[in-house]
């Protein structure tokens, strides 16, 4: 019996950049992490040459404790025209994806993707097809989305950095070395746990292991410090406030001393700057609330200022709730139906997605009029109720199984009134006088976007 004839998906998009623009994005380290979504579990094991003919890539793709490998090889590369990927083991029975580049009027272009795959088992595997179509479908229409915005990112902040990234191994940190890398910027992880030799050791309160390799940087971006989001024992809380205001302390000590320091730091802080605010609309120019992380916010903004003072442009981003981080934490108990608001529920919940994160902290580093704090939060912060209301009906579920807050606070203690249950109207005024536009400023389509819905 003849094999059954393979089966074909092709997807299009409009990119904002020429074909040797998007093709030059492809080449670049992070370029595959930036397309993979949220909701694919797959880890780069092993990385060729690039885009060049026979250079193989090796990934793991995980679905709960099942653990598979793709061996992949690319072939026809056509530098700004097309590359394809030849699965060579893996979980279909065969697969090969062109990718092609194409240019259009007015300096743009555009991309088409082009699959051709047979299912394992033979007829047997028949029944999968329309599953594996949804999934494709899915995919790509996501990884078209990210992969625009990208591009329209770097093509608004052009030039190319060698930036210093701390906390680089976190969501935030590995998302944004790729989101840079791809961009075209040199990027030196600073990090506890140096996976390459080009890294550079930072301890646990700040101090860099050969403060020498972060010489001729052009800018810093902090994010190295301890979670905040499990429970606030004593010692946990002495945990965050050493890592946060002693570590910051410490890294710009260093830079401040070096040589040639860089001309931008841009530090992480949150929106637990200002406490809870109730109804109260929080602009950059609001005032910091009194609890313990509101302190640690102020301490850790404080630690900053030597570097103004040294002549350094220095950002402080107050980072909202990240969606990302958000997410699988919530997951479970809505798709079972169990979800519902927190507390009273009316608390406000500024959030903002990493995609728009990472562009924001890209504005800072290359817009000269950003100064001081900067709120990173979509402009369409909701209560924790409208919250709960949106993720139910985007993943048609019910979310009526309200969290009482006695409930959260016996579960977390503090960190429930600190976190859950603290309220905060923040706006990103900032970033809009400065022109930012966000990729997802409603809940609703951010949501659908990160959820593949």
């Amino acid at each position: 019996m003849s094999p059954a004839r393979p089966s074909r998906f092709t997807a299009s998009a409009a990119l904002p950049v020429s074909a040797a623009e998007a093709f030059a994005w492809h080449t670049r380290p992070g370029a595959f992490e930036r397309l993979v979504p949220p909701w694919e579990a797959v880890r780069v094991l092993e990385r060729g040459n690039g885009l060049e003919n026979g250079s193989v890539v090796v990934l793991e793709l995980r679905r709960g404790p099942i653990r598979r490998r793709w061996v992949a090889r690319h072939h026809d590369v056509v530098p700004g025209v097309s590359f394809s990927d030849m699965m060579e083991k893996g979980p279909f029975a065969e697969w090969r994806h062109v990718h092609r580049f194409f240019d259009a009027p007015g300096g743009a272009g555009g991309l088409s993707d082009e699959i051709e795959y047979r299912l394992p088992f033979g007829p047997l595997g028949r029944p999968a097809g329309p599953y594996v179509e949804r999934t494709l479908r899915r995919s790509f229409a996501f990884r078209h989305r990210r992969l625009v915005h990208d591009l329209s990112r770097h093509r608004a902040a052009p030039g190319r950095l060698r930036i210093g990234v701390t906390g680089a191994s976190g969501v935030i940190g590995s998302a944004l070395c790729a989101f840079l890398t791809s961009g075209g910027h040199e990027v030196v992880r600073v990090t506890r746990s140096p996976r390459q030799g080009a890294d550079v050791r930072i301890s646990p309160t700040g101090v860099v292991e050969d403060p020498g390799r972060l010489e001729g940087l052009d800018a810093v971006v902090h994010l190295a410090g301890e979670s905040i989001s499990r429970r606030w024992t004593r010692g946990r809380k002495r945990e965050i406030e050493r890592s946060r205001i002693e570590g910051t302390h410490a890294l710009v000590e260093t830079l401040t001393q070096l040589e040639s320091p860089p001309r931008v730091l841009v530090s992480a802080s949150a929106v637990g700057f200002y406490g809870d605010r109730g109804d109260e609309l929080l602009t950059e120019e609001s005032g910091a609330g009194g609890d313990f992380l509101a302190q640690v916010c102020q301490g850790w903004e404080a630690a900053t200022f030597p570097a103004r003072n040294a002549g350094m442009r220095v950002v402080m981003t107050r980072f909202g709730v990240v969606l990302e981080a958000l997410l699988p934490r919530m997951l479970v108990p809505f798709r079972l139906g169990l979800g519902g608001p927190a507390g009273s529920g009316s608390q406000w919940v500024s959030w903002v997605t990493l995609d728009d994160l990472l562009g924001a902290v890209l504005h800072a580093l290359t817009d000269d009029s950003l100064v001081g704090p900067v709120n990173v939060v979509a402009p369409g912060a909701v209560t924790n109720a409208d919250l709960s209301r949106t993720l139910g009906a985007v993943l048609r579920r019910p979310a009526r199984m309200r969290v009482p807050g006695f409930g959260a606070r016996l579960l977390f203690g503090e960190l429930a009134d600190g976190l859950l249950l603290a309220s905060q109207h923040a706006v990103p005024a900032v970033l809009s006088e400065s022109s930012f536009e966000f990729a997802y400023p409603t809940l609703e389509g951010a949501l659908r976007h990160l959820l593949g819905r």
